[in-house]
């Protein structure tokens, strides 16, 4: 039974977050309710439009180190924009802590292999991150360093966060300030998928950072034209590219719940149907759709569906929710798909989630749905 609409939907979903989460106990430490705030929307979401109420953890991403020195340039520009964000987050709403990320996606060179290599490079950029985030008010760090390419680089990585953990410690007792919040951004799963034997260092993870946000989206996408997909699916069974494959993954390495984060997409993936009659989840396409690379912010797939008068359809399988007019297809996570998962991520005994990206929503409606749906203790 693929596709499904909201009344059918929901109970058929909670019996499988029920089989899938497996009696697990219940988070012991405050839930982490977080969005990355990303510089190329401060023109679209300036700090003070962020809606705080819904957040607890919001990271302003990108800064990157410098690739022969492995400090953090500031211009003056940048400072003024960091000072801005972490005096409105702080003056809006005092209990929400304001981190930075250091890397993304697709940096080019990808300093951290060699920052990461030896004691020296791993003590400049150490205190060069902690010195960033002291200065311009910052509650904490975030690494996004995808990913490391190799058994060594793993080995390497998990070195970094044991001296990051202990220079933070370090800092903390000699200014007799609160330590700085030590987290990363990570692949779906604890081990690569991608034909390569390496995994993540689970033991220096555990140890050393407050937690993991676990990118849990991108299974799908330009990449592979001839077939859409859920890109966020929460299930799939006919492969391993699924948030429940790869958040068990995790604990089964050693991260407890209670360190993980689940990435939640504020976007949908689009592609061009090969046949308009044939519309689920892995129906045949040709190519991508619209938007950028044939991604479409949640926002503009509220504007399409809209304006297009698309049929919305909920598949059971990957609790993942499509639209589709015609050969355009449109695969996302809407109200119901984001309870489901927040439901699982829950049951599981998970930290929290957090959302790439904070100004994708439309007004603040999968934002606030989420924050809601967490019905666990804070």
């Amino acid at each position: 039974m693929a596709s499904l609409y909201f009344v059918n939907f929901l109970p058929i979903l909670f019996s499988l977050l029920m089989i899938a989460a497996g009696g697990a106990t219940a988070l012991s430490m405050p839930v982490v309710k977080a969005g990355y705030y990303p510089s190329w929307v401060l023109d679209s979401l300036p700090p003070s439009a962020i809606n705080t109420s819904l957040l607890t953890h919001v990271f302003y991403a990108f800064l990157v180190p410098n690739n022969v020195t492995f400090e953090i340039d500031i211009s003056d520009s940048t400072a003024t924009i960091l000072l801005n964000i972490t005096t409105t987050l702080h003056h809006k709403n005092p209990s929400v802590k304001a981190l930075y990320s250091i890397g993304g996606g697709g940096l080019d060179p990808d300093p951290f292999a060699t920052i990461a290599s030896n004691a020296s490079s791993r003590e400049t950029f150490i205190h060069a991150t902690i010195e960033v985030a002291r200065k311009y008010g910052f509650d904490g760090i975030d690494l996004d360093w995808e990913f490391p390419q190799c058994t060594q680089e793993m080995n390497d990585f998990g070195q970094l966060l044991k001296e990051w953990r202990h220079a933070i410690r370090k800092e903390a007792e000699i200014t007799n300030r609160l330590p700085l919040l030590l987290t990363a951004a990570v692949y779906y799963s604890a081990d690569l998928t991608d034909g390569s034997s390496r995994s993540y260092p689970a033991a220096a993870i555990k140890d050393n950072l407050d937690w993991v946000n676990v990118m849990c989206y991108d299974y799908h996408g330009s990449w592979n034209t001839s077939a859409t997909g859920a890109h966020a699916a929460l299930f799939d069974p006919q492969t391993n590219l699924s948030s429940v494959y790869g958040l068990k993954s995790w604990i089964r390495a050693g991260v407890p719940g209670n360190k993980l984060v689940m990435g939640l997409a504020l976007y949908g993936k689009t592609w061009k149907l090969k046949d308009p009659n044939s519309h689920g989840v892995g129906a045949p396409a040709i190519s991508v759709g619209p938007g950028d690379m044939g991604v479409l912010t949640f926002s503009q797939v509220m504007h399409f569906n809209n304006r297009t008068k698309a049929t919305v359809a909920y598949d059971v399988d990957t609790v993942s929710v499509y639209s589709y007019t015609g050969t355009t297809w449109v695969g996302y996570d809407d109200a119901l798909t984001t309870t489901g998962k927040i439901l699982f991520a829950e049951a599981l005994g998970l930290r929290g989630y957090f959302f790439w990206a904070l100004s994708y929503d439309k007004e603040w409606t999968i934002t606030a749905q989420a924050s809601r749906s967490w019905i666990l203790d804070e």
